[in-house]
Formats: structure tokens, sequence, C-alpha cells
């Protein structure tokens, strides 16, 4: 259940959450009909099965779980059929469909593979801080991120969340960090990186398993190139990768923060659930805080 990856947005601190039960109800998810390419809503995070509880919430952390069913009908299936059936009508016929006719016979191909068509089941988690007003979404993407907040908004009627805006350039404080200054109190270097020249097409350095403070690294800086993505690691609780887009990537929970996890008595899934959510949670809203101070990141309006 751990979050992989945080594509993070600001929301106000004055929304009311206190509907969120009864409305969820009313947006779940429904199976994609048959001439449909895809479904969208929210299910239950503690799986498709669940069907009374479709959020869970413990203290001001609440999450939410938005499904997806999708159509696989690959495009080139498609054309290869309609290839074919251009072929059969020249030959019959003497005569090549304009292009109005190809048109329409695409569509009745698509109505008639669409029913046939295997389903592709797919779901995104947010965490919500609704203390702090920000939303974590387990996604490197920032499309998907801006989905789930569109999901929330048409649940909630309105929900003015923005992604995070920094009031100091990410590039130049991951330059700086890497360069030597010294990180906010609990972070350290990781081992890869990735390094950009300013310069319109210039030359992009990966580094991975790599001391980040050494001369080879010291001499790309002194070139101008500039981090682009960092490794860092939290106390030892968290590592990831940060990118100046401030999406964290690569997030992967350490032996420091698991480590809570053995002393925890109560037995069963849902416990155990309950457990790995609190702890992300009070893990993810530390992280967020730090990054928060070490970028200033701009509150959202209230």
């Amino acid at each position: 259940m751990f979050f992989k990856n945080l594509t993070l947005f600001r929301f106000p601190t004055s929304i009311d959450f206190s509907e969120v039960d009864t409305l969820l109800p009313q947006v779940i998810l429904k199976p994609v009909g048959a001439l449909e390419m895809t479904s969208r809503g929210f299910i239950s995070p503690f799986g498709r099965e669940e069907k009374l509880q479709f959020s869970h919430r413990l203290g001001d952390a609440l999450w939410l779980t938005v499904g997806g069913e999708d159509k696989i009908l690959p495009s080139v299936v498609v054309n290869d059929l309609l290839a074919r059936k251009l072929e059969e009508i020249e030959e019959k016929e003497g005569r090549k469909p304009g292009g109005r006719e190809r048109k329409r016979l695409k569509d009745d191909l698509l109505h008639e593979l669409l029913p046939r068509a295997f389903v592709k089941s797919s779901r995104t988690d947010a965490l919500l801080d609704l203390q702090h007003g920000y939303v974590a979404v387990d996604t490197s993407s920032r499309k998907t991120g801006e989905n789930v907040m569109s999901d929330i908004r048409g649940m909630l009627g309105s929900f003015p969340a923005m992604p995070l805006n920094a009031e100091v350039a990410p590039r130049a404080i991951l330059t700086a960090w890497i360069a030597g200054e010294p990180l906010p109190e609990g972070l350290s270097l990781g081992e890869e990186c990735e390094m950009k020249d300013p310069a319109e097409g210039g030359a992009v350095v990966k580094c991975q398993h790599q001391e980040l403070r050494c001369d080879e690294i010291d001499k790309h800086l002194d070139a101008g190139k500039q981090v682009t993505k960092l490794a860092l690691i939290f106390e030892d609780n968290l590592s990831f990768v940060l990118g100046e887009d401030l999406i964290v990537r690569k997030l992967k929970f350490l032996d420091g923060a698991l480590d809570q996890l053995e002393h925890i008595d109560e037995d069963g899934r849902r416990a155990e659930l309950d457990a790995r959510f609190a702890l992300q949670s009070g893990e993810i809203r530390r992280l967020f805080l730090l990054l928060e101070q070490a970028f200033k990141l701009s509150k959202a309006d209230s």
C-alpha cells in the first residue's frame, strides 16, 4: 500500500470534507459499458470488493482512491481491419471510399470490436492532509494527478487544488545542495542525480550509484550544469528522487520507518492497512513540511 511516487497539490484548509462519505457513493466507479472506451470513479481504498466504505480517515489524513476501467483496443488492429474492408470495397465495387465513408466504416468497426475488447483495471491513491492543505497522489505523472484533482472536484462541487508553487527556483536549491551547501536537518544526499546544461539542447548527465560529493560532479558544476533530479534520504525513514518539478519519484520506506510496524499488536488485514496508512501519512507529512520550508512553498488561498 505504500506510495511509490508523490505528485503534490495544495488546497485551502477551509474546505469542508464532512460530507465526503455521503457524496462518494454517488460517484463510484461503474463498469465500463459495452460501447465505452473508459470509465472512472471512486473505489474503496481497501479494494474493489469493499462495497460499503469508499474512503478511510485517520485524524486529519484522508485516503481516497480513484479506479478506472479501460478497453484495450490497439489502433493497429482497427487500422488493419479497416484496410481489409477498404480493399474488399475496391475489389468488389471498383472504387476507393472517400474520407467520410472511411470514417463511418471505422466507427462501425469500433462498435463491433468494443464489446469484445479486454478491460484493464487501474487505481490511483491519494492522501489528503486536511490540516496542512495538501494532496499527495501516488503517481509521477502530472496529468494523472490533475485527473484525480478533477475527480475530487466533481465529487465536492468545488476543489481549488493547485500544483506546488515554490518561491525559490527548485533547480537552484538542488544544485546548491549537491555543490556542498548545507541540507535541511535530517536530509542527506543519495547516490543518483541528473544534471543539465541550461542552454537549449545542452548536455544531460545522469549519475547512478555514485558518490555525489566528488571531483567528477564538481567538474560538471564548474561547467555550468544544473541539477534537475536529486536522490535524497530523509533520516533513516525515506529515500526518494526529487525533481525540479517537485515531484517525488522512487519513494521507498526504509527500515527506520518500517521498524515502527513491528510494534503493532493487532491482527488482520484491515488492522495492518490502518497501521501502514498511519505510518505513511505521518512520514509524508514530515517530508512535506520539510519541502515546504526548504523551497518556500506558497500556501493555497484560504
